[in-house]
């Protein structure tokens, strides 16, 4: 393979937002080892640059950058470093960033009404207003430029009822927000899309799966081993994406980790099929575990239409509403 091809982004700037851990870092991981310049923001100082010195192993150049993606004149400092450091270059911006975890998690179960309103903000300030500022941003460098990505990392979320009301609706407005941006920036050569991986294998999730207990956590430290990709699938999901010379045909649409692995023809980083979560044999494998076997004989790639999903999700939808597996005793008057 010649250096090019196996260092398609060479001379690209790219900036991640969240990528001290997790999804993000995954990302840069991937986006370093492609030959891309790499900035990377967190807020955690020290946890940031033990990740760039793990990501600029991978071959690539990459710059920590402390700042809070929930502060604009944080976002507005990086991006006059990134004119002054790169000539007002940037190819690439993925949105990841978010800081809802822990509110996220000691909250799962409470209906909203019970919840702090706190929580809002916990989870979308930096996770959805801090995505629209990165992207503000990012699109007065690339439209002059005529040329550019940008990925926001959503979730299935937007679709249907996940996790509790605040999360549901940040992961909703992500989508629109993708679409919406690349309606805007089409005409300008600009493409912009949301990524929707599928469960993932971060550090966080890992060791919430291992102190809790339940039956939802017993579940998911059974399944995580076969059903989550690692924290780089991602990451070669954005590579496939930035190298794409069809990326505008793909604009403004919302795409998924396993769709993207084979269009892409990639593998996870253990050498595993990325697991398909439309695929209709794990669809119903899940569904009916007893009758796995007659399932197996389903050829994996026959998913579930993206039109069908959308049809599910309608506003105007037929169906009645996914309810939540528990909510916690409501108080009452």
């Amino acid at each position: 393979m010649s250096g090019a091809a196996a260092r398609p982004l060479s001379g690209q700037v790219c900036l991640v937002t969240g990528a001290s851990r997790g999804i993000g870092k995954g990302i840069a991981l991937q986006l370093s080892e492609a030959g891309g310049t790499v900035y990377i923001t967190g807020r955690q100082r020290e946890a940031l640059e033990k990740t760039a010195a793990e990501v600029q192993g991978r071959g690539g150049r990459c710059v920590p950058v402390v700042c809070d993606s929930s502060s604009e004149e944080e976002v507005a400092a990086l991006f006059e470093r990134l004119k002054q450091e790169q000539a007002g270059r940037l190819d690439l911006l993925v949105n990841n960033a978010f800081s809802g975890v822990s509110a996220l998690s000691k909250e799962m179960g409470t209906p909203f009404w019970e919840s702090p309103p706190t929580l809002w903000d916990d989870i979308n300030n930096a996770g959805l207003r801090g995505h629209y500022i990165f992207s503000v941003h990012a699109a007065r460098l690339m439209v002059p430029a005529g040329r550019g990505l940008i990925v926001i990392i959503s979730s299935p979320g937007g679709l249907r009822y996940m996790f509790d009301v605040p999360y549901g609706v940040g992961k909703a407005a992500c989508d629109r927000l993708a679409a919406d941006c690349a309606v805007e920036l089409r005409s300008f050569g600009v493409a912009c899309v949301a990524l929707w991986p599928g469960l993932v294998r971060t550090e966080s999730l890992e060791k919430e799966a291992e102190v809790q207990s339940g039956p939802v956590y017993e579940k998911l430290r059974e399944k995580l081993p076969i059903i989550a990709e690692s924290i780089e699938v991602s990451g070669k999901c954005v590579v496939g994406l930035a190298t794409d010379p069809h990326i505008m045909q793909h604009s403004g649409k919302v795409m998924l980790s396993p769709e993207l692995a084979q269009r892409y023809q990639f593998k996870d980083v253990d050498g595993k099929d990325v697991f398909n979560y439309i695929s209709v044999r794990n669809i119903l494998t899940e569904l009916m575990p007893k009758l796995s076997v007659f399932f197996r004989l389903i050829p994996g790639f026959i998913t579930i239409p993206k039109w069908v999903l959308a049809l599910y999700s309608s506003k105007f939808s037929v169906y009645p509403p996914i309810q939540p597996l528990s909510l916690k005793s409501s108080k009452k008057a």
